[in-house]
């Protein structure tokens, strides 16, 4: 049982041929936001009855443990994949023209959008073959096979992002939104400024932020303002507003934060989307 549809997604890939012998379930379902998920009674039923759970583990997910802890299961296993990262996990940063959320405790968090990085989801699938190994001895040559499998299309993946910000005319992304893309942008050397850091709470952003980031749009030349999917775009469109051209354009990289639909899109054709996405917005 995995909290997410990313890792939903990893698991299946790695299950592969097994999949008549692994059952892979998914709670947040329809659309649901990580940031606002909480499991229902028969999510916890769910919990308790399954041999390996994956989770996140940010403050999102400050629900798992009393889940885990309540199930008279001893044999489940988990994967954290914040503590799986170990000191390779970020913390969510501010940095210059960011409004600052009120409602956020003065301690800096870690950065939960950690599926976000090709190289993070590499090291995530070999956690998740080692433990569906360690579940299903007899599936381990399969799990290895699409592990591997799998990871070939990883890393030619993050070799195209490579690529195409070594090549590109800028290195700079801004986004006119929340901005849950710093292990992305850290992979690639990519400097950003955003509206908010991680997933704000805060909604409005003030005038001294919508100034600063039109600034930067004429000072460097952007012809891109970013946001992420599921915003109503509100801010973007000030901010484009408040430049001197007033002509820059709005493109949306695909946070999968609140879901995809598994049916038409998997990990790999979102990653890819975003690649072409941030090849426009950096050329």
């Amino acid at each position: 049982m995995v909290t997410i549809a990313p890792v939903y997604d990893w698991v299946c890939q790695l299950v592969g041929d097994r999949a008549e012998a692994v059952d892979v379930s998914l709670l947040a379902k329809g659309g649901t936001d990580l940031h606002n998920y909480q499991p229902s009674v028969d999510d916890m039923v769910r919990i308790a009855d399954c041999d390996l759970f994956i989770y996140v583990g940010g403050v999102s997910d400050a629900w798992v443990q009393d889940a885990l802890a309540g199930t008279n299961n001893n044999n489940t296993a988990s994967i954290n994949l914040l503590q799986t990262l170990g000191s390779a996990a970020k913390m969510e940063e501010t940095v210059e023209g960011m409004e600052p959320d009120e409602d956020e405790a003065q301690e800096p968090e870690a950065d939960e959008h950690v599926w976000l990085s090709l190289k993070n989801a590499e090291l995530f699938c070999r956690a998740i073959t080692d433990a569906l190994s360690r579940l299903d001895p007899a599936g381990q040559a399969v799990y290895n096979r699409n592990l591997q499998a799998y990871t070939e299309q990883l890393q030619t993946l993050d070799d195209a992002y490579a690529k195409t910000v070594q090549r590109a005319k800028r290195n700079v992304v801004l986004f006119g939104d929340r901005f849950p893309f710093r292990y992305l942008t850290d992979d690639y050397g990519l400097t950003y400024y955003a509206a908010f850091a991680g997933c704000s709470a805060e909604s409005e952003a003030s005038f001294k932020t919508v100034a600063f980031l039109a600034q930067k749009i004429d000072e460097l030349a952007l012809p891109t303002v970013l946001t992420i999917d599921g915003s109503d775009q509100k801010l973007a469109r000030t901010i484009i507003e408040a430049t001197k051209a007033k002509n820059a354009r709005i493109a949306v990289l695909d946070s999968m934060q609140a879901g995809m639909d598994l049916t038409k899109r998997d990990y790999i054709s979102v990653m890819q989307d975003n690649l072409t996405t941030l090849q426009s917005a950096l050329n």
